[in-house]
């Protein structure tokens, strides 16, 4: 896509609409025609991250591969508000797999295609983070091995939100879940545990790989378009906040997104062969509690006593992200965690 220099006067935003693009270059969702991979009926809850991230990645997915998709999904919040027996959401070829083994299951759709010399008909697959980090990683390191063309997305909310609110390996530190109280020296989930996955995914040195966040739509789409004109393994990984797993209002969904990149604690990037590509600098950033505050689940670090200690082991987690990928304004002095 071609840029131009352009002269706007909007004052507070950073924002520029689709009447100032061509219309071959509007996003997905601006067309009239968009392929409404997931359409009403579905169960979500009410400002779900995951709904619209999903939205987003496939529709633009499919117009990238000119509707010549198939995808396979594993088990998980996704898969169970939007297929309850015997209805579907979906609108498109969607195949339904265990938990654990999506990659597998995908990697397995493109060999079949491949076999039958269908190789334009792309594959996605999609895992929350329990069927990624967790219970599907041997499965998604055998995919980034064999680098099969795959595009695999995480959506990525930060826990075992269908079973019952427990910790996965992306669950990060101090939040409090089913199985990581918020109680004793170390309340909520234990510091130094988990997973980075897209940094895993980078170790295999696969073809492309980047992260995302519902906050920031655009660029959402911009990288599924990048991921399809690839081939070989692909993985996206996109933050989905979660108001019921984060005991947060359904209205702050867009808002945790953006202040998790703004913190520092959620890094928005793009690597190729294991080499980082490009980045997306913070704008205007906010410390970690202007995140952390409006979940319920880190509310036990705050009020009386609260813990400012722990509080600080998240900014400094932080701090850590925004020099490892050069994330911070120009001219701006970032403390080292």
């Amino acid at each position: 896509m071609t840029t131009t220099d352009l002269k706007l006067y909007q004052i507070g935003t950073f924002a520029a609409g689709n009447r100032l693009l061509d219309p071959d270059e509007r996003s997905v969702q601006a067309d009239p025609g968009r392929a409404n991979a997931i359409t009403s009926g579905h169960r979500a809850c009410q400002g779900c991250g995951e709904a619209l991230g999903a939205r987003f990645v496939l529709d633009a997915a499919i117009r990238a591969a000119e509707g010549n998709i198939v995808t396979a999904n594993a088990t998980g919040c996704l898969e169970v508000f939007s297929t309850p027996y015997p209805e579907s959401a979906w609108q498109l070829a969607w195949v339904h797999s265990l938990f654990g083994n999506v990659a597998a299951v995908a990697s397995g759709i493109a060999a079949a295609l491949k076999a039958q010399g269908r190789e334009h008909i792309r594959v996605v697959a999609q895992a929350g983070d329990g069927g990624t980090v967790d219970i599907g990683l041997g499965c998604l390191s055998g995919m980034f091995e064999r680098n099969d063309d795959v595009l695999f997305v995480c959506y990525d909310n930060q826990g075992y939100m269908n079973t019952g609110v427990q910790r996965s390996g992306a669950t990060p530190p101090a939040a409090r879940t089913a199985t990581t109280k918020p109680v004793g020296v170390e309340p909520g989930n234990v510091f130094g545990q988990g997973k980075d996955l897209p940094r895993i995914a980078m170790a295999h040195e696969i073809p492309y790989v980047a992260t995302a966040t519902v906050a920031d739509l655009r660029d959402l789409e911009r990288k599924v378009e990048k991921a399809m004109s690839v081939h070989g393994a692909r993985y996206l990984h996109v933050l989905v906040p979660c108001p019921l797993g984060w005991a947060s209002a359904s209205k702050d969904t867009i808002r945790l997104a953006r202040l998790a990149t703004q913190s520092g604690l959620f890094p928005v990037f793009e690597a190729e062969h294991g080499v980082v590509t490009a980045t997306t600098p913070i704008r205007q950033r906010v410390p970690v509690e202007d995140y952390l505050t409006l979940q319920g689940r880190f509310a036990h670090l705050f009020g009386e006593p609260g813990r400012p200690d722990v509080v600080a082991r998240i900014q400094a987690g932080a701090d850590r992200n925004i020099v490892r990928y050069g994330l911070a304004a120009e001219n701006e002095v970032v403390p080292h965690g």
